[in-house]
């Protein structure tokens, strides 16, 4: 390297984004994914010991993905190559497998290869790793934001130990801010900016785990603000608002307004309103709430509210919570939509919810002696000896494949769990019932 090349490089340092100035190069200054990279955790060892085998990282952008990959590279001894699956092709993997194999026959070291949105790589590209990895030759990392399972080639998956990155919290965001601040090399330290805590606090919480996207934020409200006429520089939450164009909402995702909205959400549903219920949707997709955690109340809500009135409601809410994991925002917004509003104007009745409430507390309160006899288990050993095991009827040998006989203990036997409503499909529930001589107490549907 020349004088005019290192000139050069460090320009490119000094005029990289902050996200990249502060990205974390030893082990000790990453923050956040405790679960993969606390100091007795599997992965952490590994780069420590320079004794990493094939790994694929994933999870969403600003995790992490790349850092640790650059971390990885300032640890080991062995040679290192990326590529970035986005620009780079069959001939660029060729030719970093030539250089793996010179690397390994002379020197006798390994390459670790990091392939950067692995995922964009074709099967065909995908494949062309494969026998190198198995044999030794490259030991690959593999970064994508999208589900290996689904996305990555099955053998390659087999033959790499998979880490999955999770969105980086508050406090974990803070952090990463706090430092921009004070560091004076890297950093945003030499401009003593005065950062609000109801600045810092929207910037942690709107990033929604992406510390990319907060550090990027900070950045822009630091060089566009002026200072005040005490030579100052401020910023406050209207500033960070207006770098993120995002404005402020009143909703703590860890805090009291979080239980509030989700339960003006769920009540919305329950009340057959779609225009509330969309409108709360909107307000905490808007504000950076886990689509999953939504999803999975959606389904509670199909089996909790609507049940069999529409079972088609459980399908919906299902596909939808699946959608979401392998779509992610911002397009899942469109399916939780679709799943809202179908829930919301579907017929309502909570008669599974408050049979198995009923059921639970009997299971509780009364002890059962034995199952009827005839019911028992008649496959294991001296089953056959159980008294009145004979007596059972077998529904299938019967007209409309139905006999009357008991099947709830003694002690429950005028129980009465499941009461369908009159709505939707469960009016003809209802009346299957009472066909069969199994109808719902008079004056209690449950539908309350």
């Amino acid at each position: 390297m020349d004088l005019f090349e290192y000139n050069y490089i460090q320009r490119e340092k000094q005029n990289a984004p902050l996200a990249s100035r502060m990205r974390p190069v030893t082990l000790e200054e990453f923050i956040g994914q405790e679960h993969i990279i606390a100091k007795n955790k599997l992965l952490y060892r590994a780069i420590q010991c320079d004794r990493l085998s094939s790994i694929i990282l994933y999870g969403p952008p600003g995790t992490g993905k790349t850092t640790l990959a650059k971390i990885i590279a300032n640890t080991t001894k062995n040679s290192f190559q990326q590529l970035n699956a986005t620009t780079s092709g069959i001939k660029d993997i060729k030719e970093t497998i030539e250089k793996a194999k010179i690397t390994l026959g002379m020197y006798q070291n390994k390459t670790i290869l990091f392939i950067d949105e692995i995922h964009r790589f074709n099967k065909t590209q995908q494949d062309a790793l494969l026998p190198y990895v198995e044999d030794g030759t490259i030991i690959l990392i593999g970064a994508t934001t999208e589900n290996p399972y689904f996305e990555v080639n099955k053998a390659l998956v087999s033959r790499s130990v998979l880490f999955e990155l999770k969105p980086l919290t508050s406090t974990n965001i803070k952090q990463i801010l706090q430092k921009a601040l004070e560091n004076t090399e890297k950093g945003l330290g030499n401009y003593h900016a005065q950062v609000s805590k109801d600045a810092i606090d929207f910037l942690a919480d709107i990033s929604n785990g992406d510390a990319r996207t907060a550090l990027n934020a900070l950045e822009l409200a630091v060089l566009t603000t002026q200072k005040d006429e005490t030579g100052t520089l401020k910023i406050d939450l209207t500033i960070a608002q207006d770098c993120i164009q995002k404005r402020a909402l009143n909703y703590d995702k860890n805090g009291d307004n979080h239980y509030d909205t989700i339960s003006a959400f769920i009540k919305s549903i329950r009340g057959s309103d779609p225009h509330a219920a969309l409108y709360y949707l909107a307000k905490m997709l808007y504000a950076g709430e886990d689509p999953k955690f939504i999803a999975r109340r959606i389904v509670i809500a199909a089996s909790e509210d609507i049940g069999n009135a529409d079972p088609h409601a459980l399908q919906v809410a299902v596909a939808a919570a699946q959608a979401v994991h392998f779509v992610g925002m911002p397009e899942c917004r469109i399916t939780l939509a679709q799943a809202v509003t179908y829930l919301s104007c579907a017929p309502k009745s909570n008669a599974c919810y408050m049979g198995i409430e009923k059921a639970m507390k009997d299971v509780i309160d009364i002890q059962i002696k034995s199952v009827p006899s005839y019911l028992k288990d008649c496959h294991y050993s001296g089953a056959k000896k159980e008294e009145g095991e004979l007596n059972y009827q077998y529904p299938h040998d019967f007209l409309g494949n139905y006999v009357k006989q008991q099947y709830l203990p003694d002690e429950l036997i005028d129980r009465i769990y499941y009461e369908p409503t009159e709505n939707g499909v469960e009016k003809r529930i209802k009346e299957a019932l009472k066909r069969l001589g199994k109808g719902v107490v008079n004056g209690t549907n449950g539908s309350k």
